[in-house]
């Protein structure tokens, strides 16, 4: 009996000395925009698949449609709840959601944003992204290249993302007015330019119908239009049907921004010129491995040397290059696309 109880003693110390020894299981959140467009539909594939393999559990988190802020908070507080380590975040309301990324880290979450800096940029603690502006530029001035002389007669609509403006939105707009040749103004705002080349900008919300509607009501302020600067690659397919439906589809050079395989489909087929290929799924994959070392060790990413975030890359892609601007076919880049 004596011999019983030491030994159940010893079992009972064993497994009391045991537990704390036992590596708790790290978890992250990836609260996306939206769960249906293809960038974001990538960049989750990037962050479970990095989860897997490092044995994270990953809880995935969306917006009804692009601009849905409340539903990105909802998931933070979830997030901060379920004791996760970190959050990857691409937020709709860059401003708006400061206070609730503001909240995960005062609980010790670490919080990256992904291809979307909030404002300001360093209430994240990193930011893991394509250097948007670079984005902007580069079909920026791949369309002033391709119209040569007649640039400086265009008429050009932005079909930008929405009202609240996320710097996403900004840096790519005024990167492709520097691009182009346009003086932006103030460059952290859309909508203050006075070069009259530009007939307007509308909003998209980042999908097809957006980008038809917003097209339609910039054909209305001006029908000679020629150059569209869209905010990504749906929104670019929108203003084509809409141009096509009134016979101008070939009258109008649309540039735009994402690389996703369909948005290069399009560039190979002729409805958009060019476009700045990103990487998504690098962006998540990185993101992964960012909570996990924070996890281990308590260290924080850092930026890429020059930069104030981590830069994931871009590629301008087009089958009609210019001189002087580097450029990869779309044959390539149906190798590097997404979605």
């Amino acid at each position: 009996m004596k011999k019983s109880v030491l030994a159940f003693g010893a079992l009972a110390l064993g497994v009391a000395f045991s537990a704390p020894a036992m590596a708790a299981e790290v978890s992250a959140c990836l609260i996306t925009k939206t769960d249906t467009n293809p960038f974001f539909v990538k960049m989750k594939e990037g962050a479970t698949a990095k989860a897997k393999e490092l044995g994270v559990s990953l809880k995935s988190y969306a917006g009804k449609i692009d601009g849905d802020s409340e539903s990105q908070v909802a998931a933070i507080e979830s997030c901060i709840a379920d004791g996760a380590k970190g959050i990857l975040l691409t937020a709709s309301d860059t401003k708006g959601i400061v206070p609730a990324v503001k909240k995960a880290r005062d609980a010790g979450l670490l919080v990256i944003a992904l291809d979307t800096p909030l404002e300001p940029a360093d209430a994240a603690d990193a930011t893991f992204a394509t250097d948007n502006l670079l984005a902007g530029k580069l079909i920026g001035q791949w369309a002033k290249e391709t119209l040569g002389d007649k640039a400086k007669d265009a008429k050009v609509g932005f079909l930008d993302l929405t009202p609240s403006q996320p710097t996403v939105d900004v840096l790519r707009d005024q990167g492709f007015m520097m691009g182009f040749g346009i003086d932006p103004k103030n460059p952290d705002k859309i909508g203050d330019e006075d070069d009259k080349r530009i007939v307007g900008h509308d909003v998209t919300n980042g999908n097809e119908e957006g980008g038809r509607k917003a097209m339609e009501n910039l054909l209305q302020k001006d029908p000679s239009i020629n150059v569209i600067h869209t905010i990504n690659e749906p929104a670019a397919v929108g203003a084509y049907q809409a141009l096509k439906a009134v016979g101008m589809e070939k009258n109008v050079l649309i540039v735009s921004v994402d690389g996703g395989c369909p948005g290069v489909k399009s560039v190979k087929e002729g409805v958009i010129g060019a476009t700045s290929q990103q990487y998504p799924l690098l962006m998540a994959s990185l993101g992964i491995e960012a909570i996990k070392k924070f996890a281990d060790s308590g260290e924080k990413p850092k930026p890429t040397e020059g930069k104030s975030f981590f830069d994931t890359g871009v590629s301008l892609v087009t089958d009609k290059p210019v001189s002087g601007l580097k450029s990869i076919d779309t044959k390539e880049g149906t190798d590097k696309c997404w979605g």
